[in-house]
């Protein structure tokens, strides 16, 4: 047993193994390499969840005490993620045992304890101590999210925030994120790199879609909003920077 935790310590692609996952490439390389700030901009069905629930198991194995947030815009959305989360670790063989669970916390018989909640400024607000937080769908949550989550691993300068998502137009604390130039991990990928979608399945999604809906499910295209009465491009050229304010 001591020499399979060391193993996986090592390399945490094989808590997967273990769990009769075998995982894609970019699925492989972010577990090894466990960035502290990472953006995953994945088409649906690519297996960002599946990566998700994994990087969290390897912080609950391997952080002593670990105390881990998975937030979503909705508790049913959380729910999903918690329950593939719990879901492996009942799948891993030598796992702490849970000692605790209900439909938005676990704990571990390690003091591993992870959280489930709507991603809301109001739900996680007062929370502390956490060793990595779990976004998902995160450009549909609100952007005061990101202002409560901060503060949350200040006392912990390893703690890691991972945000995953698909598009949701050019507006959102995401959206800045991923254009801007703050150094974050991350990680692109579209359906044509998931060997489990087919071209045939694309096709017939991109007639069901249409073009517009299809390249942002699954092209991981960003739009302008659907209510601007402007394209974002064209309220952008409107200002210069060579101008001088009147007042």
């Amino acid at each position: 047993m001591l020499a399979r935790d060391f193993s996986r310590a090592l390399d945490p692609v094989l808590l997967a193994k273990d769990c009769g996952i075998a995982l894609d490439p970019w699925q492989a390389d972010l577990m090894r390499q466990n960035p502290r700030r990472a953006l995953l901009l994945c088409s649906r069905q690519s297996g960002k969840s599946t990566v998700a629930a994994f990087l969290v198991l390897n912080t609950a194995l391997y952080v002593p005490q670990a105390q881990i947030v998975v937030v979503s815009p909705t508790q049913r959305q959380s729910g999903e993620l918690f329950r593939s989360i719990v879901g492996f670790l009942g799948r891993l063989p030598g796992a702490p045992r849970l000692t605790s669970e209900s439909v938005q916390r676990a704990e571990l018989s390690n003091g591993a304890r992870i959280l489930a909640l709507p991603g809301t400024e109001k739900t996680i607000r007062g929370i502390a101590g956490v060793d990595l937080v779990v976004i998902d769908e995160a450009s549909r949550v609100e952007d005061e999210l990101l202002t409560a989550v901060r503060p949350m691993m200040a006392t912990k300068p390893e703690s890691r925030l991972i945000a995953l998502t698909t598009p949701a137009g050019k507006r959102g604390w995401f959206y800045e994120a991923w254009v801007g130039d703050e150094k974050w991990h991350r990680v692109k990928v579209p359906a044509s790199m998931c060997p489990r979608i087919t071209q045939e399945y694309l096709d017939e999604e991109l007639k069901a879609l249409g073009a517009l809906r299809f390249s942002e499910e699954y092209e991981l295209a960003f739009h302008d909003p659907d209510e601007a009465v402007f394209p974002l491009s064209v309220i952008e050229a409107a200002f210069s920077d060579e101008v001088r304010p009147l007042w």
